[in-house]
């Protein structure tokens, strides 16, 4: 448990550097450029790199020692965000530096959470581990943004950077020392991008992870749309900050429930009847409902991202052990960009459609998608629950048993 405390005050430190370097460089640059399409992509661009970064590191996260890996991740991380306090640095290297240090996010998130399975004792503290990790991540989404927009009255953005990097320094140091040094998992055959061909192309794990990303994806779009909605309702800038805040607020709500007053076997058996249905409270906004109704269907939608902790012990399952840092930063980068992709969805349907209904249909599509995957993933789970090695073992036996005579 010594080690887990290490990661988890790594990932505090580390989560620091992100949320305010995610406030902090879009002040700076509007106040530079006054632009709102450059204060944009800005945002924008701490989304889009994660599926290249997925992809084209992902080898990376089972051929190195984790703790290594997860060290350069956080040096990387500061010397950019390091750059960015140069003098005069231009708009264009000051984004550059934004999607260089999102690049290596994916990779990061990923060894951490493989990294997790060696740390914890038994499966069931690594699905317990990696949502208390979560709920801290989410916690961050809703204080985070507040408590830096408070710092940067206090602070030039300039000044946020600074503990930032102080942030993913802190985060390194404590990987360095108060984690163990263990061999990497990938054996040398596993060590290509044929890996993650071979990890891509077991149905099982597709499913799994298209069970992953598809709820976030369709549950961003009221985030995305908080905005229009809360000035349709003369809400102002509070009711768009409440509508941001409802849906990680479930979803803390959901995990913490989930994680303590369930077994694993009770979680497992909540995430097929759970993640088609989390999306239906988005057809409350066909009503077009005031500010507090609007606040509890989001928080009731994101209580449903429980059935994450079931669907975590599924996936470690799944994935086999050399790739299995590879395939937790596949899924994170998938993550990332699906909701980066479902936010733009959201706003180009609002050009044509009302905000609520837009929300509307997305719980409708949604709700749709993610129960035909369902279904896909209940039948794969009956034709694969057991190992592939007691399968083939029987396999075997049946060939040897029907040469036999009767």
């Amino acid at each position: 448990m010594r080690e887990f405390r290490a990661v988890f005050a790594a990932h505090v430190l580390s989560l620091l550097g992100t949320v305010v370097a995610g406030l902090a460089l879009p002040v700076l640059i509007y106040q530079h450029t006054s632009s709102p399409l450059l204060t944009a992509l800005t945002f924008a661009l701490g989304f889009l790199p994660n599926a290249v970064g997925g992809v084209a590191l992902a080898p990376v996260a089972d051929r190195f020692a984790a703790r290594r890996v997860l060290v350069a991740c956080d040096l990387f991380s500061a010397a950019g965000v390091a750059l960015m306090l140069l003098p005069h640095a231009h708009v264009a290297l000051l984004l550059a530096l934004r999607a260089a240090v999102a690049f290596v996010q994916p990779l990061f998130t990923g060894v951490r959470a493989a990294s997790l399975g060696a740390i914890l004792p038994g499966q069931d503290a690594f699905v317990l581990g990696r949502s208390l990790i979560r709920v801290v991540a989410q916690s961050a989404q809703i204080v985070g943004n507040a408590a830096t927009g408070l710092l940067l009255v206090v602070v030039t953005p300039r000044t946020a950077l600074v503990l930032t990097v102080a942030g993913f320094l802190g985060s390194a140091l404590l990987l360095r020392t108060g984690t163990r040094l263990r061999p990497p998992l990938a054996r040398a055959a596993a060590r290509t991008t044929a890996g993650t061909r071979r990890l891509l192309a077991d149905r099982k794990v597709r499913a799994l992870l298209l069970l992953c990303w598809l709820p976030p994806t369709f549950a961003v779009v009221p985030e995305a749309l908080a905005a229009p909605y809360a000035d349709g309702l003369g809400a102002g800038p509070a009711g768009v900050g409440l509508l941001l805040a409802a849906g990680p607020v479930g979803s803390v709500v959901g995990e913490l429930a989930v994680g303590t007053l369930l077994r694993p076997a009770a979680r497992e058996r909540l995430v097929l009847p759970l993640a088609p249905v989390l999306l239906l409270p988005l057809l409350v906004f066909l009503l077009h409902p005031a500010l507090p109704l609007a606040l509890a269907a989001l928080c009731l939608s994101g209580m449903g991202m429980g059935y994450t902790l079931g669907l975590d012990r599924w996936f470690f399952d799944a994935a086999p052990e050399e790739l299995r840092g590879r395939a937790l930063t596949v899924m994170t980068a998938g993550l990332m960009s699906a909701q980066g992709m479902g936010m733009a969805a959201g706003g180009a349907l609002a050009e044509f459609l009302p905000a609520h209904l837009a929300i509307v249909l997305t719980g409708v599509v949604g709700t749709v998608c993610v129960a035909v995957n369902a279904r896909n993933v209940r039948r794969l789970l009956r034709g694969f629950d057991r190992p592939v090695g007691s399968r083939r073992a029987e396999a075997a036996q049946s060939v040897v048993r029907s040469d036999r005579p009767c």
